[in-house]
């Protein structure tokens, strides 16, 4: 029997509250595989039917087919399905309906006319030793009309909780009638709304993925260094909350993320260095304390003090010749000629200071590394910025400039205080950026769990200093994460990595001083989230 999928007119009054509590049922439910099971075994209560399955139209690579997602028998509950994927074709039952939109509705499968195109096929049966004879095959519809899937219902039972056997089968099974048909059919229009809903909620959620990571990556464009940070960072924190939700003890056992949860902590983890599109790239990848094109003008500097020291040789040297033009066939040989000396004296002070420009290119060179400057290098380069020369156009210009001075002073890394605050300001271009999204309910405390990522427990950190019980837990745990990446990382070309050993170290001497919070690294070290990352506990070197 076959009918066309309209939506009854007729009043149905007995199952109507059992429908309603269905209908909310589904629109409740959020996971796809979750939804399908939802959906059949709801189908099958409401209509007493031992069997069926779900199938889900699938176009995604260009190929029309079927893919079987889900099955259920009371009657063989021993049995367990797998997905797999059918060609879409008028063949089957299920493509017949999935093509033309119709319904099924067969007495006994197994005598289908000879003039229909589908047959059923009796492969499953044999291979599980069932015997399909009532069948109700559904679409299941967007609002547009357009097929989702098919819901497949088999074997209407008397009792719903007869099992049934192929003794009992003929005695214990009925055709689905008009009513069950009727009611199955709004079941399977509910159902294709609430899977149209569910792939709506899928592609928003693939779109702001891809969002994501096309943000990441004009992140890590602007700064290669850092390449695989916010990623590595994510998966951290993700794994580190999965451990805190499973801590049974202390005060950390009452703490459980759901799902949502874990998902909001991965997005915050994985945008919470998005602001550093805000600053000046010439700082984000300063990885010495001259960047390259400063330091190339300093050495353009030292090559023209040069020449012009030696232009001053040469011309003080002519002067002298000028000046006295008969030295040379004056003085008898061998014997001390003053005149000499007076040139021999200009070529050695030339000699000074040419090795005294050599020693202060050292003494930048040394300096320009981001490393703690001892007191004889700062001294030097004090000595240094006093130093003045001739440039081509006669005006003393200091080999140093203030500039070049006060980076190469930088006491302990490479930034200065003006380049450390503008990047320290990512945190709050981050939050400003993040503020801006839309976010759902469930995802909007992604901006301040992002904002607070470098503030410390005893309220020393940045932008805001921040307390403990000002902190949300969330970002606590990413900041241990974010700091073991940073300590460990092998892709920063101004330090090297850090072993474990080393690293977990330095996290327990700022746990000690309240600047991480003590209980989340137990529970990173001693459950060994770094695994997450692939590195083994015996590494010595990350």
């Amino acid at each position: 029997m076959v009918n066309r999928p309209e939506i009854p007119t007729e009043p149905v009054i007995e199952p109507l509250a059992q429908f309603l509590e269905i209908a909310a049922a589904l629109s409740g439910s959020f996971d796809l595989q979750e939804l399908l099971d939802l959906i059949l075994t709801k189908s099958r209560e409401i209509t007493k039917s031992d069997a069926g399955s779900i199938y889900l139209v699938d176009r995604s690579d260009g190929f029309d087919k079927l893919l079987f997602k889900t099955a259920q028998n009371a009657s063989r509950p021993d049995i367990s399905f797998e997905e797999f994927a059918i060609p879409l074709t008028r063949d089957s039952l299920a493509g017949y309906v999935a093509i033309t939109g119709e319904t099924l509705n067969l007495t006994d499968a197994y005598e289908s006319s000879p003039d229909v195109p589908y047959r059923l096929n009796r492969n499953f049966d044999l291979d599980i030793g069932y015997y399909t004879k009532s069948v109700l095959v559904l679409p299941m519809q967007d609002r547009k009309g357009g097929t989702l899937g098919v819901l497949q219902l088999i074997n209407r039972k008397k009792n719903a909780e007869t099992i049934l056997t192929p003794e009992n089968l003929l005695d214990e099974t009925l055709s689905y009638s008009q009513q069950e048909e009727r009611i199955s059919l709004l079941l399977a229009s509910q159902a294709g709304l609430s899977i149209e809903r569910q792939n709506l909620l899928e592609d928003i959620e693939n779109l702001f993925e891809g969002f994501v990571t096309s943000s990441i990556s004009v992140i890590e464009a602007r700064d290669p260094s850092t390449s695989g940070h916010s990623e590595r960072v994510a998966a951290l924190t993700v794994r580190l909350a999965e451990e805190v939700s499973s801590v049974k003890r202390g005060i950390l056992r009452d703490t459980n993320f759901s799902r949502q949860q874990l998902k909001e902590i991965r997005y915050a983890s994985l945008l919470h260095d998005f602001g550093k599109i805000g600053v000046p790239e010439a700082i984000l990848v300063k990885c010495q304390k001259l960047h390259p094109d400063r330091l190339e003008v300093l050495r353009q500097r030292f090559g023209v003090a040069r020449r012009t020291l030696e232009l001053e040789c040469a011309q003080n040297k002519y002067r002298h010749l000028i000046e006295h033009p008969h030295h040379i066939a004056e003085h008898p040989a061998g014997e001390d000629c003053p005149h000499c000396a007076s040139l021999h004296a200009i070529d050695q002070q030339l000699s000074q200071n040419l090795a005294m420009l050599d020693t202060y290119w050292n003494i930048v060179e040394e300096a320009n590394s981001p490393q703690v400057l001892g007191e004889d290098t700062i001294a030097q380069l004090k000595a240094m910025s006093v130093f003045y020369y001739r440039d081509l156009d006669g005006t003393e210009t200091p080999l140093l400039s203030d500039d070049d001075l006060e980076n190469l002073l930088v006491a302990r890394g490479n930034l200065t205080e003006a380049e450390r605050r503008a990047i320290e300001a990512h945190v709050t271009h981050s939050y400003q950026f993040l503020q801006r999204i839309p976010w759902t309910p469930d995802l909007a405390a992604i901006p301040e769990i992002a904002y607070a990522h470098h503030e410390k427990l005893d309220g020393t950190g940045y932008p805001r200093g921040l307390k403990q019980e000002q902190i949300p837990l969330q970002t606590q745990m990413m900041s241990i994460c974010d700091v073991f990446d940073a300590l460990t990382a092998g892709d920063r070309p101004y330090k090297k990595s850090m072993s474990l050993t080393k690293s977990f170290e330095i996290l327990r001497q700022e746990a000690d001083h309240f600047k991480l919070r003590g209980d989340l690294l137990d529970v990173f070290e001693q459950r060994q989230v770094f695994k997450v990352l692939g590195i083994s506990e015996n590494d010595t070197e990350v």
